[in-house]
């Protein structure tokens, strides 16, 4: 979302249109990579079966572009969907809860997961993760389709948890990577301090500070190159 100081983009705009039920339907990663991607002109604005035929329209309109079909290798405009548990066959794998693109399953390992049905946008990513298949889609809005089986309120909220858990992933796995670096700085830190008097002692004592040191420089350059894709493209 853009800041309070400043303008809109033209992808915060197509964002703001989107149903941010975060389905990947479109042929992208979430809602926000296709709203750019319609932005730079590398996606066609009629890929997003959510937002159905009033979806394209109100695309059209803020692009000054036609209002043309749905794409059908994306999917169809249908009603609302709303995932459901059976909660007696769930093992508590949490690959479900993984999957949630919006934080609308609860559970944890081990225990019986269930669908916070207010929550559930009806993306279907739950499913097929799921080993013993105890997830199903049940219609949620019949006879309702697109927008019609939506609201402008539910989209926001969706887009705000789907924010919020790629904040709260992307810092579990930093607290996790400084938690491995600090374990290698400190195993490395013992090898180095163990006392190596044969020779077969000191060849061994090498290749365990070579292992540690390569995958400690492995994590470094991961993090320089996830920082570097994290960084504002210049226009």
């Amino acid at each position: 979302m853009p800041s309070p100081s400043s303008a809109p983009s033209l992808a915060d705009r197509i964002e703001d249109l989107l149903p941010q039920t975060q389905c990947t339907k479109c042929g992208y990663p979430a809602c926000r990579p296709y709203a750019q991607a319609i932005a730079d002109g590398s996606a066609p604005h009629n890929q997003c079966p959510p937002g159905g035929a009033e979806g394209i329209a109100r695309l059209s309109q803020l692009l000054g572009r036609p209002v043309i079909p749905l794409n059908p290798a994306n999917g169809v405009e249908q009603p609302r969907l709303l995932a459901v548990i059976d909660e007696q066959a769930c093992i508590g794998c949490t690959l479900c809860i993984q999957a949630c693109p919006v934080d609308a399953i609860a559970g944890a390992a081990k225990q019986m997961h269930t669908v916070i049905d207010e929550l559930c946008t009806g993306c279907e990513l739950c499913v097929a993760p799921c080993p013993v298949d105890c997830i199903t889609m049940e219609t949620a809005t019949p006879g309702r389709t697109g927008w019609q089986a939506w609201s402008q309120e539910a989209a926001d909220a969706a887009r705000a948890r789907h924010d919020w858990r790629s904040v709260r992933l992307k810092r579990d796995k930093q607290e996790n990577d400084a938690r491995l670096a600090a374990k290698a700085a400190a195993k490395l830190k013992e090898v180095e301090a163990a006392e190596a008097g044969t020779p077969e002692q000191q060849a061994e004592q090498a290749r365990k500070k070579a292992i540690i040191q390569a995958a400690m420089e492995r994590a470094r350059l991961k993090k320089l190159q996830a920082e570097q894709d994290s960084a504002p493209k210049a226009s």
